[in-house]
């Protein structure tokens, strides 16, 4: 029987593929542990574009997200207090 990415199309083949060459987080939906989250020393967020929406826990009972933009290298502080930054995805820098 052949293997699944013979038969994988589009956005399922590139998950494949991703996942074979040991990328297990194609995609970029894993969740961040926030760092100690201070302006010197931000959350740092990977991407190869040039913004990224993020939704920050701010506490940890916490039923809802607090969802903001992010854009390369212009550090964001929530509301809760903790920053963040957006910087290229290693190994990739942005589409062009």
């Amino acid at each position: 029987m052949p293997n699944s990415i013979a038969h994988a199309v589009g956005i399922d083949r590139q998950e494949l593929l991703a996942r074979e060459a040991g990328d297990d987080d194609p995609f970029q939906m894993k969740v961040i542990k926030r760092a100690k989250g201070t302006f010197e020393e931000p959350t740092i967020i990977t991407s190869p574009n040039r913004s990224r929406m993020i939704g920050c826990i701010c506490e940890e009972d916490a039923l809802t997200m607090n969802w903001m933009n992010l854009h390369k290298e212009e550090p964001k502080r929530c509301e809760c207090g903790y920053w963040f930054k957006l910087v290229d995805a290693p190994g990739g820098g942005g589409h062009h």
